[in-house]
């Protein structure tokens, strides 16, 4: 079996609604206190064991380039400065993997940048993150879908367990098999229930371990709704013909900084950890509620 080595990391995306701030900054570069969200991305993939991150984007998405390369001006400045430990800190950047950059071609949807990257990954397993989400967990929430498919050896789909009955609506829920502590096998996904549609309180979202075999399945959609191609519904197709596993993602927290309010939970949690001031931010936090 082929190690996975390849990491595909769809940021074509407009941001509407973090407008005006992603007018003219995408919104995977949206900072969470001192890094970009895509960062976080980018580093579970590589403590995942990810050597090659292939980044899709589209226009206004410089930044993203910017951020992952080499800063010859800057790093200059900060060495003249005596700033050594900043100067180690975005040297560190540009080599915690090897970035290539796809540009997204054909419409729009999250099915389209998986496509745009196929000549890159050719026959080999690969993984998808969303560049604008991330879970916090120990181990890695990739390493965990690894680790599956390194035993059954076919597609693995991060799984979250939804226990807001009213939240269920906002996800695809999957119909699950159990077979092995946290690892299941999809036998259905239903996009967007209602809690009385709801097969389970699996989410499967967020990251992917896929093998050539989507690919097919990625090329035979049609548009779906909003005329965009939906990577689900190519992961439906696939059910038709192979086994598709879910891991309930162990010790994790998830954070979708896709949305204003994942975002802000994300900084004030984050922000709390922090080594340098996280005591200062959960005393801040304390008055602050106490007034309320």
């Amino acid at each position: 079996m082929k190690k996975i080595t390849k990491c595909i990391i769809p940021a074509a995306g407009y941001g509407t609604r973090f407008l005006p701030a992603t007018k003219a900054m995408p919104k995977e570069m949206l900072p969470i206190v001192d890094k970009p969200i895509i960062q976080y991305v980018v580093e579970e993939a590589v403590s995942s064991g990810i050597e090659d991150i292939i980044l899709v984007t589209g226009g206004n998405k410089r930044a993203i380039e910017d951020h992952f390369d080499r800063s010859q001006e800057l790093e200059s400045w900060l060495k003249e400065a005596g700033k050594e430990e900043q100067l180690e800190e975005i040297i560190k950047i540009a080599h915690l993997a090897n970035f290539i950059y796809v540009r997204q071609k054909g419409p729009y949807g999250n099915a389209t940048p998986v496509l745009s990257a196929k000549h890159l990954v050719e026959d080999e397993p690969f993984a998808v993150l969303w560049g604008d989400e991330f879970i916090y967990s120990q181990p890695p929430r990739l390493k965990q879908l690894i680790d599956c498919f390194e035993k059954y050896g076919k597609t693995v789909i991060s799984g979250v367990r939804i226990d807001d009955e009213e939240e269920l609506s906002k996800y695809g829920i999957s119909k699950i098999e159990p077979l092995e502590e946290n690892v299941y096998r999809i036998l259905d996904i239903v996009e967007k229930p209602t809690a009385a549609e709801a097969p389970s309180n699996l989410a499967t979202h967020g990251a992917y371990i896929f093998t050539p075999t989507i690919f097919p399945c990625l090329e035979n959609l049609k548009p779906g709704k909003g005329g965009e191609l939906w990577l689900p519904e190519a992961v439906k197709e696939l059910l038709k013909t192979e086994p598709v596993y879910a891991v309930e993602i162990k010790n994790g927290k998830y954070y979708d900084t896709g949305d204003k309010l994942g975002y802000l939970k994300a900084i004030i949690d984050i922000s709390l950890k922090h080594p340098d001031f996280g005591e200062a931010v959960k005393s801040y936090l304390k008055k602050t509620l106490a007034r309320l």
